[in-house]
């Protein structure tokens, strides 16, 4: 099984996705803020993956710390909870995770710093746990909405590699598989930063399952030649009416899938859904360097002088998602998720 997150002895070991396909290389944490900037650099990604991490990176600094008491504990770890919360906005499940981390530092500051710091370590592992679970049950349901000789499209990397392990979107495909019913997967390349061709890609060669990559721009061409029978993507955040944020470029396969009658699904775990936010319109949206769009594998492919704009995410409205597939069940439209 793909492993890239793990807590070893005293550190966190993360597979870099940075490196992916080409090197295979784990490295080691023993510090929050590095692994703060693992997340920003993207080493770790996908929404659970980065919860999973932030917990450990919390554990990590309750390790750093020198307090001599719960209560002094927990005000160091402040500067750790606002440094991890301002990697990525967009991926509700950092700060769920962070929550429940300084809920149980704060529920337990009386104990002994030690005593306090093995607490912090467990509930970081458990995250990790339950989120492995989660995604082997979220792919058993969605694998119940696969036909027979299936042909799935997917965007980005919702795979072992954004998650604890297994995967949310190919956890479906994976759940699918092992039954045998995916005739084929095409796996979106997903500019700017190439995780369907670098990532999810790699996921399908590793275990075996039947794929093509496609340039982003020929979805809706796959889609007209009647090749694909439904398509699943992940998620970083689900509103409570059911808009969803995902990788750049998903809102565009979700209308390509409605006007060519394709059923479009998200899969993502219970804790991707943030019940405060009434709509998409509400969701924060990342920017990343205009350098991901001028350049690609460290080679300049546009004008250093052209202006760039590069949202890491879009917002696909409710109206357009098929169902929300989640370890609790499949949600349909009108979403409502209490």
């Amino acid at each position: 099984m793909i492993t890239p997150i793990r807590w070893e002895a005293d550190r966190l070991l993360l597979l870099d996705q940075t490196l992916l396909p080409v090197e295979e290389r784990v490295r080691e944490y023993t510090r929050w803020r590095d692994v703060a900037e693992s997340i920003r650099s993207l080493v770790v990604r996908g929404a659970p993956a980065i919860g999973c991490a932030a917990a450990f990176g919390v554990a990590l600094a309750a390790r750093e710390s020198r307090a001599r008491d719960g209560e002094t504990l927990l005000a160091d770890l402040e500067e750790a909870f606002k440094g991890l919360a301002a990697t990525r906005p967009t991926a509700v499940n950092l700060f769920w995770a962070l929550d429940r981390m300084r809920a149980v530092a704060s529920a337990h500051q009386a104990l002994p710093v030690p005593a306090l710091q093995l607490r912090l370590l467990g509930e970081a592992q458990a995250i990790l746990e339950e989120d492995l679970a989660a995604n082997h049950a979220l792919g058993a349901h969605g694998a119940d909405l696969v036909p027979e000789g299936a042909r799935i499209l997917t965007h980005c990397n919702a795979g072992a590699l954004a998650t604890a392990g297994y995967g949310t979107a190919v956890g479906v495909i994976r759940a699918a598989h092992e039954r045998g019913k995916v005739a084929l997967v095409w796996v979106d390349e997903t500019r700017p930063v190439m995780q369907g061709s670098r990532l999810t890609a790699w996921e399908m060669v590793k275990e075996g399952i039947p794929h093509k990559l496609i340039s982003d721009v020929a979805a809706g061409f796959v889609m007209k030649r009647g090749e694909v029978d439904l398509v699943v993507t992940g998620a970083d955040r689900i509103a409570a009416n059911g808009d969803t944020a995902n990788k750049i470029g998903t809102y565009s396969v979700a209308v390509l899938a409605r006007h060519h009658g394709v059923p479009f699904y998200v899969a993502a775990p219970f804790s991707t859904i943030d019940a405060s936010i009434p709509s998409g319109a509400a969701i924060p949206i990342e920017e990343r360097d205009a350098s991901e769009v001028r350049g690609m594998g460290g080679r300049q492919t546009a004008p250093a002088e052209s202006p760039v704009y590069n949202p890491a995410f879009d917002v696909t409205p409710a109206e357009l998602i098929t169902g929300i597939i989640t370890e609790r069940g499949i949600f349909r439209p009108p979403y409502s998720f209490t």
